[in-house]
């Protein structure tokens, strides 16, 4: 596996863009650690069965930026509080 240094990207890889990304490529490969065939996006993968995870820069293109995102709320916006989960019966050893 080859590591780019932090700090080290191609040159167009956060290139000013209007166009939005094209859809993610499903790819497949073996686990790394256990052989279990698996399936990711990019070539960016992680193993269900041992928790093996490649690293985000082995992808085959670059992550979006958080702008691209089209489910990101509109800026000064913040996320609605989740509501608090029901309270613990009596009967619970939680309780």
């Amino acid at each position: 596996m080859t590591r780019r240094p932090h700090g080290a990207h191609a040159p167009d890889t956060y290139a000013d863009s209007t166009a939005p990304l094209p859809a993610p490529e499903l790819t497949e490969a073996e686990c790394r650690r256990c052989g279990t065939y698996i399936a990711g996006l990019d070539g960016r993968y992680a193993c269900g069965v041992c928790g093996w995870v490649n690293d985000h820069s082995e992808g085959h293109r670059r992550l979006p930026r958080a702008d691209e995102d089209p489910d990101r709320p509109p800026a000064g916006r913040r996320r609605p509080r989740q509501l608090p989960g029901p309270p613990p019966e009596a009967g619970d050893p939680g309780a």
